[in-house]
């Protein structure tokens, strides 16, 4: 667990010493250029742990990726190594093209305090859902990012997170009605509350989400990294590139064989894995 490994996987050279709002922002935006989320651990029967020390290993030593309870699990372990205010929450991802909201808090994520203002650092949900710099905890606020516009907005009892973005342009015609392109301008992301978690919070929900049935993560492997100018995706055998643009987000989508999926992990994601995984693409709630 060594803070100058971890500055190398993302990227960073010099030291890192004032736990300022600036150097919150780079560290934010290098993790999510450096680190991708995915869940392929699952689909090359490996189990996902929340052990801080096997988690720095995997994803720093070995150059891996990982879900929220791990990447962003680790990315509040090097908040609070450099002396940040950071309290870990717990929030439910809103269900695509729905209001409803998964049923637990599965989704892990941390406020940051500097100079008494409060952000929310969230570097571990993927596609165009992902911030790149953490978000002001203030409400209805407009936050333009690459992927659009981000807004806090206090309910009472619960904050929301939501994103208004572009319209999708699909240049391949036959991904046209495809399941995965997000026709939604503004979407609902997730909701949280402000009452602190321990790690013990998520444990039960890691296990759950790694073997039940009815788990988005058990019915689709992912695999996604943020770019300069938009976002790759691996989702099942289906490779995405989109790019952003002033009005639109350019989809570039296409179906690959099993031959290709370890090349395209090594290339376009810098994972290498250690087991073979066994892609997966049933029918289930996500889109990028």
């Amino acid at each position: 667990m060594n803070l100058d490994e971890y500055f190398k996987r993302i990227g960073l050279r010099g030291s890192y010493d004032k736990p300022d709002l600036a150097t919150l922002k780079l560290l934010h935006k290098q993790h999510v250029m450096s680190v991708p989320f995915e869940n392929l651990s699952i689909h090359c029967g490996e189990t996902i742990v929340m052990d801080l020390e096997v988690i720095f290993n995997k994803i720093v030593r070995s150059r891996r990726g990982g879900w929220c309870l791990e990447s962003n699990f680790l990315f509040g372990w090097v908040l609070r190594e450099m002396g940040y205010a950071t309290t870990t929450l717990g929030s439910r991802v809103f269900i695509s093209n729905s209001n409803e909201t998964s049923p637990y808090e599965s989704h892990l994520i941390h406020m940051v305090v500097i100079d008494g203002k409060a952000y929310i650092a969230d570097v571990s949900f993927g596609v165009s859902s992902q911030v790149w710099e953490p978000l002001e905890l203030i409400s209805g606020e407009d936050q333009p990012q690459a992927a659009g516009v981000f807004r806090l907005l206090d309910k009472g009892d619960i904050w929301v997170l939501e994103k208004t973005g572009r319209k999708p342009e699909i240049l391949n015609p036959d991904f046209a009605k495809s399941s995965l392109v997000n026709n939604n301008e503004t979407k609902q992301i997730y909701c949280f509350t402000l009452v602190p978690r321990e790690a013990d919070h998520f444990f039960e929900k890691n296990h759950t989400l790694q073997t039940d049935p009815t788990s988005l993560f058990t019915n689709k492997s992912i695999c996604s990294l943020q770019t300069p100018t938009g976002f790759r995706a691996l989702i099942g055998w289906t490779y995405s590139e989109v790019t952003y643009k002033q009005d639109v987000d350019v989809y570039d989508m296409r179906n690959i064989t099993d031959d290709e999926i370890e090349q395209i992990l090594r290339e376009k994601f810098d994972v290498k894995l250690q087991n073979k995984l066994q892609p997966v693409s049933n029918k289930a709630w996500y889109t990028l």
